[in-house]
């Protein structure tokens, strides 16, 4: 086994880079830490400035303008702030919310709460590989639908969405499009011109940058009532004093991903196809869940039939490979996950997925050694 373990869970969470550590730091002491950028006084214009750039630099991202971010806590609040505010801000009448049923839980418990509070949602299939199509929703479409949200790439299976045909429809029936982004921003080029959403959710720690800070993109015009009152920061879309340090971060971040995207994405990709490769060498019945071309880069969840996604996951964590069963925020859970139930897998199958994701630190050297390790454990565990 290596002297540490090997990290193959970069879906959850990304390492801080250096760079971004370092851009933080003044921000977390010395002069940098005392300024609220709501005050006046030199500090508090410090903090302003700092919050400012690190805007523009987030909205370079997505080839937006700085005036259309709004920062939150989380890409998890972000989602809750376009479902949950939208619907909330809509007209009267226009209570229908549309999601797809493999929605992180930051969007399906949205749907949730909006349905105890009166408003009607649809929850739309996909197909077997995760597909959503733009049929489905079109018959889902109703005079009083508002707002329609399908996630641009699945976070446990990596299924890409075509987000511009899906945004097309939903906009010739005069509701809004939200697309989830938070995978697929730090490995894709994200542009709003021609994604054609009315509101964008993205977070700093899956693109190398710190876990606590998020943001929404929003169309001008688009209306979107606050969900977290008490101050007018954000524009009065978000109450509360901002986290410079973690904006900083996410600023950072967001250049580097720019800087880094495209030659992470060829990089991770021939890596993830090897070690699918690797995986499926002496397991004829390994099964590839997802898409088989219309994926991220940096994803592969695979099911082993007849072995338990969770002994699998312990078994590997035990020989020192960090990999997911589903969503890291659910993997306490032994209910089989929503999404493989979703694209029509067994309970069985579906408590068997395993997903592996990639990052710029993996290595050739960690993915044999990774799938090596894997054959080891589930011929241990088939005999």
């Amino acid at each position: 086994m290596s002297e540490k373990p090997i990290y193959l869970d970069y879906a959850a969470t990304t390492p801080l880079d250096p760079e971004v550590a370092d851009a933080m730091w003044p921000w977390l002491t010395g002069e940098g830490s005392y300024g609220n950028p709501s005050s006046i006084h030199h500090y508090g214009r410090m903090a302003r400035t700092a919050v400012d750039n690190a805007r523009d630099e987030v909205a370079a991202l997505l080839h937006a303008d700085y005036s259309e971010i709004t920062f939150t806590g989380s890409g998890t609040e972000a989602d809750n702030l376009a479902l949950i505010g939208t619907m909330r801000a809509a007209q009267p009448g226009k209570r229908h919310l549309i999601v797809s049923a493999i929605e992180h839980h930051a969007v399906l418990h949205s749907a949730m709460l909006l349905e105890r509070e009166g408003y009607d949602v649809t929850l739309i299939s996909p197909n077997r590989e995760g597909l959503i199509s733009v049929d489905s929703v079109q018959e889902a479409m109703r005079d009083e639908t508002s707002l329609v949200s399908i996630m641009h790439a699945n976070n446990e299976i990596g299924t890409i969405q075509n987000i511009q045909s899906l945004a097309q429809m939903v906009h010739s029936h005069g509701a809004l499009f939200h697309t989830d982004a938070v995978q697929t921003a730090p490995l894709m080029d994200i542009d709003v011109k021609t994604l054609e959403c009315d509101l964008i959710s993205i977070c700093a720690h899956k693109m190398y940058g710190p876990r606590g800070v998020g943001a929404l993109w929003i169309r001008p015009g688009t209306k979107v009532a606050p969900i977290i009152v008490g101050g007018a920061q954000e524009r009065e879309k978000r109450a509360g004093t901002e986290n410079v340090a973690a904006i900083v971060g996410f600023g950072k971040a967001a250049t580097l991903t720019l800087q880094h995207r495209e030659q992470d994405g060829v990089r991770i990709s021939c890596l993830r196809d090897m070690l699918l490769g690797l995986l499926s060498e002496g397991i004829p019945d390994l099964q590839l869940n997802g898409h088989p071309s219309m994926r991220l880069a940096n994803n592969l969840n695979v099911s082993v039939p007849g072995i338990e996604g969770a002994t699998l996951l312990m078994n590997l964590d035990m020989r020192g490979v960090c990999v997911s069963s589903g969503a890291a925020c659910s993997s306490g859970s032994l209910e089989p996950s929503h999404v493989l139930k979703a694209i029509g897998l067994s309970d069985s199958l579906a408590s068997a997925g395993v997903r592996f994701s990639l990052g710029r630190q993996t290595t050739e050297e960690e993915v044999r050694e990774a799938a090596s390790i894997f054959h080891e454990i589930v011929e241990r565990l088939r005999h």
